[in-house]
């Protein structure tokens, strides 16, 4: 079982929960603790089939759901044959993967940090893109039989859940999770007991147990704090993701740097690759030195950090005594000023965690070809001889393909699929399919809808407003995404009488919004707040324009799969990447972006919409022109052009612009490349690099 076969008391679980179910449903137990259902193309519908009103209480958990499972339940599903014959299949193929050898190509497991990790809707310790990559690359990882292992934090009330009040102003609210109820299982010691380590933050030593998530073949440890050896504050630590307050997330970038390095060291592994996933991680490489009583820089080789934003937010600063008070213990080893030094971030003495890993780092990354200018140009001022090199970012096409396009696609690329053959797709089909898709989206944005304004206290008649406005027929745009200023949002919104024309015309076009905005983040609340205010305005569009709240992996899924149109406005050059688009072209939907982050290399004239903005104008002239450009694109090119159908109703540009993105850039932003360019451009050659200087 490769790097899964460190000691949990995931059989203990196991069987407890087999102790609940009758005999035909025994093997969901271990399917349960493995996330690998999840993307499971055949049976990964398995649980829902079970009772679809329980899972969607349950929130999408298994090891809940099956706990809560009624009696009656389960012997009404032991009878039906061939539900009880899936279940068997999908754990024998389970048992089969995880049995399987390790892919030659790396010496040695990659160790990858990250704060968040965006697994599935169950496990709520991601906020946003950033998890959602962290979590692709497991999945891809697991899929491809590399040996990587995933560290990060559990946190017990995970990332906030969003709220819209009657005046359209965000509340956040957050609920605790409890880690027994959920697929994970304890880590322990030699001696079978729960494996309790510390880490000395602020002067104190903060006490720390591990969960394991299993992502397939691939472990996910998670860090916890929730102790009795820790003061409540201590215990605050792992509490929420993305804390405001900067003594909490200094003790959070603590434990989790400091305590994967304990980690690793208990369990005896020993990383080929330490890949630091942003800076929030950067102590992990500097504990393994202290500890192995090398200097930092005899470890560099070992070392990669990919950087994702050039905004200052992704890459805080403090000052430094703040950071000596944190991470004295670390100080007192090393040196102040030597620790000061890595960490300096050259603004009036501040010190942050994205310039002490900049430093520790023998390879640095950036996850888009711009965005790599964008970031040599950020960081050249404190490192005038660095250079960054680029691994564009992908996502996990099986996580993210919808059900209708993956038939379609077995049909016509092959599994996996080939996507150069997507002009081939005769274009009723193509066309069937992607209806099949909307319909979906449209069906579960009513539910949602209806459910978030009744739950609002909105008038009833408004409330109803998405099942009568939404039509699974008519164009559907979609923005989804965190709700920072530089995403642009407004835009859409910035002439709501021309956006109430084109919503409202003889061609029906909808609109589905969603994205939270960081609690702290006063200026992406008022822009969702303005938007809240103008869909009320908008009178004659009532039902055609749709807010999701709560944006989460579920409904990213969903709306990836069934929009035709995925909208995306930041302002360049800070769009470092942005993952969302790529998901959506996997499913068919077209792009109208900003040509910024992965759409700069996307787009090729004939494969989307393309908006050229001036990252060198003024802000207000530069979001004037953007919205122009914008709204005359939709009234010009994108309705006509869906709505231009022959004598079968099927709209056949469209369909070849479609069948033409899908060629030109579905294969290009999967996980499978990104990872494949990870192996082979920065894995191997740090590899090479460490065995040249033994």
């Amino acid at each position: 079982m490769g790097l899964l076969a460190i000691a949990t008391d995931l059989d203990a679980r196991v069987e407890d929960l087999e102790g609940r179910l009758v005999p035909g449903l025994r093997p969901l137990a271990r399917i349960a603790y493995n996330y690998r259902w999840s993307w499971e193309r055949d049976e990964d519908g398995i649980f829902a089939s079970l009772d679809p009103h329980r899972w969607r209480l349950a929130e999408q958990n298994p090891v809940r759901f099956l706990a809560e499972l009624s009696r009656q339940r389960q012997l009404a599903a032991q009878r039906d044959g061939d539900l009880v014959a899936a279940i068997h299949r999908l754990e024998a193929r389970l048992r089969a993967e995880l049995r399987e050898p390790d892919a030659p190509g790396l010496d040695g497991p990659v160790v990858f940090c990250c704060a968040e990790f965006g697994i599935h809707v169950s496990l709520p310790v991601y906020s946003g893109g950033l998890g959602v990559l962290a979590g692709d690359l497991l999945k891809e990882a697991s899929d491809r039989r590399l040996p990587l292992l995933g560290v990060g934090l559990f946190y017990r009330r995970g990332y906030f859940r969003q709220r819209l009040d009657l005046s359209g102003w965000q509340q956040e609210y957050w609920l605790e999770h409890d880690p027994e109820q959920l697929p994970l299982a304890l880590v322990q010691d030699a001696d079978g007991r729960p494996l309790r380590l510390s880490v000395t933050l602020f002067d104190r030593p903060l006490a720390f147990q591990v969960w394991c998530a299993a992502v397939g073949r691939v472990p996910l440890l998670l860090l916890d704090a929730e102790l009795p050896e820790n003061d409540r504050v201590q215990r605050w630590t792992t509490a929420r993701l993305y804390e405001g307050n900067a003594r909490v997330r200094l003790a959070q970038y603590g434990l989790l740097g400091l305590g994967a390095a304990r980690t690793l060291e208990a369990l005896g592994i020993e990383p080929a690759l330490l890949h630091l996933n942003e800076g929030h991680p950067a102590l992990a490489p500097l504990e393994l030195a202290l500890r192995s009583g090398r200097a930092p820089e005899e470890l560099r080789d070992r070392v990669v950090f990919t950087t994702h934003t050039p905004l200052a937010a992704g890459n805080e600063t403090y000052p430094p005594d703040l950071f000596l008070q944190a991470f004295g213990d670390v100080a007192d080893r090393l040196g102040e000023r030597e620790l000061l030094a890595l960490a300096n971030s050259g603004e009036d003495g501040r010190v942050g965690m994205s310039a002490l890993g900049m430093r520790l780092a023998g390879r640095r990354t950036a996850v888009s070809r711009a965005h790599a200018e964008t970031a040599g140009a950020l960081w050249r001022p404190l490192f005038p001889g660095v250079r960054f090199d680029h691994v564009t970012n992908g996502a996990h096409l099986p996580t993210f393909l919808s059900a209708p396009l993956a038939r379609l696609f077995d049909r016509y690329l092959g599994d996996p699929p080939r996507f150069a053959a997507a002009r081939a797709i005769p274009n009723d089909e193509l066309w069937a399919a992607r209806s099949a898709a909307r319909r979906a989206l449209v069906e579960y944005a009513r539910a949602k809808a209806e459910q978030d304004l009744l739950l609002r206290g909105e008038e009833l008649e408004y409330a109803q407003a998405p099942a009568h406005g939404l039509d699974p027929d008519a164009l559907t745009l979609g923005f989804a995404r965190r709700l920072a200023a530089y995403k642009r949002l407004n835009l859409l919104f910035s002439d709501p009488d021309r956006l109430g024309r084109i919503l409202t015309g003889e061609r029906r076009v909808q609109l589905l919004v969603a994205g939270k905005a960081h609690p702290h983040d006063e200026e992406g609340k008022r822009v969702l707040e303005h938007v809240y205010r103008l869909r009320h305005q908008a009178g004659a569009a009532s039902g055609r324009i749709v807010f999701l709240e709560d944006y989460d992996l579920d409904a990213a899924r969903a709306l990836v799969a069934g929009c035709d149109v995925w909208i995306n406005l930041p302002r360049p050059p800070l769009e470092a990447s942005g993952t969302s688009g790529m998901k959506a072209t996997f499913n068919g939907v077209l792009q109208l972006s900003v040509l910024d982050g992965w759409w700069a290399e996307a787009y090729d004239g004939a494969n989307g919409f393309a908006i050229e903005s001036d990252p060198e104008a003024d802000p207000a002239a530069q979001d004037a022109a953007d919205a122009e450009r914008l709204y005359t694109l939709l009234e010009r090119e994108v309705v006509p052009l869906f709505y231009e159908r022959d004598a079968d109703g099927v709209p056949q540009r469209w369909c070849e612009l479609v069948k033409e993105a899908l060629a030109t850039c579905a294969g290009r932003f999967t996980a499978t490349r990104m990872l494949d360019e990870y192996v082979e451009r920065v894995y191997r050659p740090a590899a090479v690099a460490q065995e040249a200087r033994r």
